[in-house]
């Protein structure tokens, strides 16, 4: 069974960062999509970043510039870096990966992390 658990979630202040890790059960395929979502109370999923197996990533208008997100196989790990973080940020981020991850092949999601940025 295949699990991603995401970590890194907190209370910062605006204009502070922070750093998201989504950890997978098994190795993420070469060829796996991974992105990060989110989620505000009363609002629908947002896709904030997106990287392919080979690298290619994509982030929407709302975070181009201050969010990265990253891959580190050694570790079956997915990251996203986010600066400058603003009030509207906060939001639940979920880490997805479409693919292969260990021998099981799928659409697999972490429970998520809570992001709050406040002062």
């Amino acid at each position: 069974q295949v699990q991603l658990v995401e970590s890194g979630g907190g209370l910062v202040q605006p204009g502070g960062s922070l750093r998201l890790s989504c950890a997978a059960s098994g190795s993420i395929g070469s060829s796996a999509v991974t992105d990060w979502y989110r989620q505000a109370p009363g609002k629908q999923r947002e896709l904030v970043a997106t990287i392919t197996g080979n690298g290619i990533t994509n982030y929407p208008d709302s975070v181009k510039g201050r969010f990265t997100i990253s891959r580190e196989n050694a570790k079956n790990t997915v990251y996203l870096q986010m600066n400058s973080l603003k009030p509207e940020d906060t939001a639940v981020y979920l880490c997805n990966i479409r693919g292969n991850v260990g021998k099981n092949v799928g659409d697999y999601w972490g429970q998520g992390t809570q992001v709050t940025v406040s002062s």
